[in-house]
């Protein structure tokens, strides 16, 4: 059986924001080279998983990117509610991450 570590324990910064009012995006920035090239190459942060971890179509994820220069990767969501809206909790998105906090990587 392969080791599972926690997406706390490989990023230095996992966070949200708008992007524009009716998107959400999430930026994941590792530790290292070594392991972002580790979480890119097992696949796991794909469009499937974050539709899951915040219980919406696969189709309202914009997309997932894996940026190299940065040891970054990027996902971008339709926000549920636009910013702003009634209803709407966090008009910048600020605070919408904590989902994928429970993320379990395979080293």
């Amino acid at each position: 059986m392969s080791e599972t570590k926690n997406i706390r324990e490989l990023i230095d910064v996992i966070r949200s924001k708008n992007a524009g009012p009716y998107e959400l995006t999430f930026d994941f920035i590792f530790k290292s080279f070594e392991i972002y090239d580790k979480v890119k190459e097992s696949g796991v942060v794909n469009k499937e998983l974050i539709a899951d971890l915040y219980d919406i179509p696969v189709d309202d994820v914009i997309s997932v990117i894996n940026y190299d220069p940065a040891k970054a990767i990027k996902a971008t969501i339709v926000r549920p509610c636009s910013s702003g809206a009634v209803g709407e909790t966090d008009v910048y998105g600020a605070q919408q991450h904590a989902p994928l906090l429970s993320i379990e990587i395979p080293m």
